[in-house]
């Protein structure tokens, strides 16, 4: 059985056009250095929780200030 496509995914599979555009949006706001100093942090914090890198699946919950995994901290917003 094929999972069903979000209504966004759905939209841009339609729209190719403006699949490429936003990309494009995507690749230059993650080059900005904001973007480059949240990724240190995380990086950083999850080095430190001996998190990262090992495939565990666990993500920093900023809101709660502690690791969990992935599904349930990305599910929350």
């Amino acid at each position: 059985m094929k999972a069903k496509k979000s209504r966004t995914a759905q939209y841009y599979a339609e729209n190719p056009d403006a699949a490429e555009k936003r990309r494009e949006y995507q690749r230059k706001y993650n080059k900005s250095e904001d973007r480059k100093a949240y990724r240190v942090e995380l990086k950083r914090i999850n080095r430190k929780a001996g998190t990262y890198g090992n495939g565990d699946g666990l993500d920093y919950d900023h809101a709660e200030r502690k690791m969990m995994s992935a599904r349930k901290n990305r599910a929350k917003h």
